[in-house]
Parts: structure tokens; sequence; C-alpha cells
């Protein structure tokens, strides 16, 4: 039996949703953040020793790594559907989202995360002046032109089929639905770029999509 160890406000919501999508049985095993500093509880390493979330255990199997677990899913739960056919343009499209997702545009969006808040506590208040003057530098120099560049990548490949490997959901676009998700949040910019929004609003619609926030709760990603 598969189990889902799904944390809250994390990339585990992802996974939840490709289960749903599937229609296999499987366990979800909730956890909370710890309220003083947002991480995963201890609980976590008795699963995996890195006690990240997601984690997903299947018999005596332990997978993690978004990526990994799509990936192991889709080859052992789904019919065909989620993962374009082999020697297509879709298929090369599928493997470069699929760790895109994860090896480009996770990255940025969380240097950004971090350098808004570096001028916070736990900052000493005497060096948040300082603090908040090279994070503003970083973020205007770098980070903003990088994002810019990797959103527009990003709203120009779903002009296509407004999907990311073919015309239809894979496993490409779960991948790359917490991505987005972020980005929505956080980066002004990706609100504005229409075939991002339409991909969030086609998403959503979806009854596994619905199915998978019902069960795993309300999250934020900010």
């Amino acid at each position: 039996m598969l189990t889902l160890h799904h944390l809250e406000n994390s990339r585990s919501q992802r996974i939840l949703w490709l289960l749903e999508e599937l229609q296999c049985p499987y366990t979800l095993q909730r956890y909370r953040r710890d309220p003083g500093n947002l991480l995963a509880p201890p609980e976590l390493r008795a699963i995996h020793p890195l006690g990240k979330s997601p984690v997903l255990t299947d018999g005596e199997l332990v997978l993690a790594e978004s990526g990994a677990i799509v990936e192991y899913l889709i080859e052992t739960r789904d019919n065909g559907q989620l993962k374009p056919p082999a020697g297509t343009q879709a298929s090369l499209d599928y493997r470069y989202w699929l760790h895109y997702a994860e090896g480009s545009a996770m990255p940025l969006l969380l240097m950004s995360l971090v350098f808004s808040r570096l001028d916070r506590p736990p900052m000493p208040w005497l060096l948040r002046p300082l603090a908040g003057m090279i994070a503003r530098g970083v973020q205007g120099r770098f980070l903003d032109p990088q994002l810019k560049l990797h959103l527009e990548h990003v709203d120009r490949h779903l002009a296509g089929s407004g999907w990311f490997a073919g015309d239809r959901l894979s496993g490409a676009d779960i991948q790359m639905s917490f991505v987005l998700e972020a980005a929505h949040s956080r980066v002004p910019l990706a609100r504005t770029l229409p075939h991002i929004g339409d991909f969030l609003a086609r998403i959503h619609a979806r009854p596994a999509w619905r199915a998978a926030l019902e069960k795993g709760g309300a999250y934020a990603y900010a």
C-alpha cells in the first residue's frame, strides 16, 4: 500500500494531486510544521533521514524527492495517460520540464524568498539595515532579471498547447505546478503573464486537484 507522508505547505501537495489523478489506493499521513521555525517535525526523520516532504512509502520502499516520486508513480501506477510516448517531441519536453522545475526554477524562487526576509529576525537589529541594502541589491540586479527570464520562458512554452508536454496533462505539469503556484504567490510578474494564469486556472478546475486540496488541507506558498 502506498503512503504519502504529507507536510503542510510543501511540495508534497503536487504528489497528493498526482495520486488523485491516478485514482490508485493510498494512505495519507499528515504532518504539521514547527510554528517557531516552520521546519518539518522530527517524526519525518523516522521515515527518511533528511526529514523532508514529500516522502512516499510503498511497502518496504522509501522514496523522496518530488521528481523521483512522480516518475515512480507514473511508471508503476499509470496506464499511459500521464507520460507522452517515447521518441516524440512531447517526450523530450516531458523530461526537460520534469527536471527544470527543481533544477532551474525553484532555486531562484527560494533565493528570492530568503533575500526578501534577510532584514528580519533572527538577523540582529543592528545589522538589518545593511542586510536589507544587500538583499535589495541582489534582488534588483540578479534575481529579478533572472526570474523575468525564466517566467517569460515558461509562459512562451505554455502559449502552444497550454501544457508542458504534448496537448494534455502529464507528470511534467504536475511537477511544474508547485513552481508556478509559488511564482504566482511571490513574484508580481507571474500574475501578469497570461499563459501561466491560464495554466493555473486549468489545473485548479480539475476534480483531482480539488480532491487533493480537500484531503491535504489549505496551503500557502508565500
